[in-house]
């Protein structure tokens, strides 16, 4: 069964309107019991209740619209009750650890500075054999070193990547339940944070692969400078000795 609901304004106009049209016909002014009834003043009463029936139909739809924007507001206003930037931190805080246990020449221009001017410069090539020999060892010794570094570094970004596809998962199903402007936010924010911490992850990748190439092609060229050192003194010979007689 279908019901019908009269809005009040609706219910008070029609109640004037048949005040109207039924009082219209009889004479301006009636007497009963003493009472003096004037069927004019009787209208225009029922129109000013009318009148002040709409005006606080329209308050309340003001109030209920004032209701309605705040609740948006707290909506909006509301924070994201979830958070991934404590493992995100972790796993940038893995890969600088194992950047910090850089063997031998690491990421510091100091040490790198003095390495080259002890090994891998032409006046390493200056000293004695043994010298030459230990220097050459040392740099081989470095160069596995790095390119060790480089792979733990690759095994430690290969290892973020599960966790990277697991915040990844949380945070777009957060997001998109996000119920106002803030927690949506929020979300994006830590989005790009995952975006941040895998741009750490492939920076530190390539610079681990880089120093390892780039000690590797020093070793090269020092060691070609050695070699061209020991063959010079391998084909040096002293001058024949002078008999003296008498």
């Amino acid at each position: 069964m279908t019901r019908f609901r009269i809005r009040p304004l609706a219910a008070a106009s029609a109640l004037a309107l048949a005040v109207v049209t039924s009082i219209a016909a009889p004479p301006a002014a009636a007497q009963f019991g003493g009472i003096v009834y004037d069927p004019t003043n009787y209208a225009q009463n029922v129109l000013t209740a009318a009148r002040t029936l709409e005006q606080i139909n329209n308050q309340i739809r003001q109030i209920q619209n004032q209701a309605t924007s705040l609740l948006n507001e707290a909506r909006n206003l509301a924070s994201l009750p979830f958070s991934q930037l404590q493992e995100l931190q972790a796993q940038v805080r893995q890969t600088q650890q194992l950047l910090g246990q850089a063997q031998r020449i690491a990421y510091d221009v100091t040490q790198i500075d003095q390495a080259f001017s002890s090994r891998y410069a032409a006046g390493s090539m200056s000293g004695t054999q043994q010298s030459l020999v230990d220097n050459a060892r040392e740099r081989w010794e470095t160069s596995v070193g790095a390119f060790q570094d480089s792979l733990r570094v690759q095994a430690g970004v290969v290892g973020n990547i599960d966790g990277a596809r697991t915040s990844m998962d949380r945070l777009v199903n957060v997001s998109q339940s996000a119920t106002g402007a803030l927690q949506a936010a929020q979300a994006g924010n830590q989005l790009l944070a995952l975006q941040s911490q895998q741009l750490a992850d492939l920076t530190a990748l390539i610079a681990a692969q880089s120093r390892a190439q780039a000690l590797d092609s020093a070793r090269d060229a020092a060691s070609q400078a050695q070699a061209r050192e020991q063959l010079r003194r391998f084909r040096y010979q002293p001058p024949p000795a002078q008999m003296f007689q008498d």
